[in-house]
């Protein structure tokens, strides 16, 4: 006589058949994140920077700025006084020129943007330039495009962070809360299931196709945009596999009680959201104040964009991103626990 099938294996086969059910899920799982690399390849492209824009005041004399026309590294245009005002006031351009009367130039621009700071200080070194001004110094430049310092080296784990963080708080806290709306809970509560199995069954099913997406999004990279791990891959699908996990501690606290999916999906973002903007996906946090890159750092998101990129583009083990498994188990386990605690099936 058989052995009776083991309770947490069939709900893990529920949860996949589930999945594989609604192609709604299929996609933001394994379409979406595809569709997102590839706008964002594509916008962040290897080409060169685009040129600082300029506008000079049209009123004044021309012969003023007639070598920013000639520069080859500004786009400089003439526009009348209230409408190149109105371009710079609309970040159309970068910075505004207006030579004096009795020579010189009045330069206008926002010093919080980066660009207008590059344009101010191009413009100054043309004008200077063609005023008579020998550099003393010999310069030589070198352009550096190699594999693993450009910009979509450093995108790549951002967005399979991005894809671990969304496929597990929707895939799970989403589901959990819709099927509690239907009452199709109320159906398990009857039978001798434990908590923990049911919620189990949730990381499990999770697991398998982090595999897949991992797989995709690691392929996809190297095919289209040639990046490489500079690591061991295993670590990555490690890290992965962790990261996945703390994310769905996170997720099944959102659904360990709630049944209206409209809140639910308030909760989502305003979990979700604060992360998107402060984990360094698509840049680097160090832009923010110092007094807050610990609390980032902190971060479920944050640690495994950390821990993907140094193995990723810097060769790192699984020891040398200690910090950050130290904080995605931390969010895990306590967001397991908590669920554990507060699940309820209606």
């Amino acid at each position: 006589m058989s052995a009776a099938p083991h309770p947490l294996t069939e709900l893990v086969k529920a949860r996949l058949r589930e999945f594989l059910r609604q192609p709604g899920y299929v996609f933001w799982v394994f379409g979406f994140p595809l569709l997102l690399a590839v706008g964002l390849g594509i916008a962040f492209r290897e080409r060169a920077p685009e040129l600082p824009r300029i506008v000079v005041v049209a009123e004044a004399d021309p012969a003023a700025s007639r070598a920013l026309f000639a520069s080859k590294e500004l786009v400089a245009e003439r526009l009348p006084r209230a409408e190149a005002e109105r371009a710079l006031a609309r970040t159309k351009v970068d910075l505004l020129v207006e030579p004096n009367p009795g020579g010189g130039v009045t330069l206008r621009f926002d010093p919080a943007q980066e660009r207008s700071r590059l344009a101010r200080a191009l413009t100054e070194d043309v004008l200077e330039r063609a005023a008579g001004r020998k550099n003393l110094v010999s310069v030589r430049e070198r352009a550096v495009s190699e594999v693993g310092s450009r910009y979509v080296d450093f995108l790549l784990p951002g967005l399979i962070g991005l894809n671990l963080m969304g496929s597990s708080m929707w895939g799970i806290g989403s589901n959990l809360v819709l099927a509690r709306k239907r009452r199709l809970l109320r159906r398990y509560a009857v039978t001798p299931m434990r908590h923990s199995h049911f919620l189990l069954a949730y990381f499990f099913s999770r697991s398998i196709f982090l595999a897949l997406e991992l797989t995709l999004l690691v392929g996809f990279g190297k095919v289209i945009f040639g990046t490489t791990i500079q690591g061991n891959p295993l670590d990555v699908f490690v890290l992965g596999a962790i990261g996945a996990a703390s994310f769905a501690g996170i997720s099944l606290i959102v659904g360990a009680r709630l049944d209206n999916t409209e809140v639910a999906n308030g909760w989502m973002n305003f979990v979700m959201l604060p992360m998107w903007i402060l984990s360094g996906s698509f840049f680097s946090y160090e832009r923010f104040p110092t007094w807050l890159k610990l609390p980032i750092r902190l971060l479920p998101l944050t640690a495994v964009n950390d821990a993907l990129r140094a193995v990723y583009n810097d060769g790192a083990s699984l020891l040398g991103v200690g910090f950050e498994l130290a904080v995605l188990v931390t969010w895990g386990v306590v967001g397991f626990g908590i669920a554990l605690k507060t699940f309820r099936w209606q």
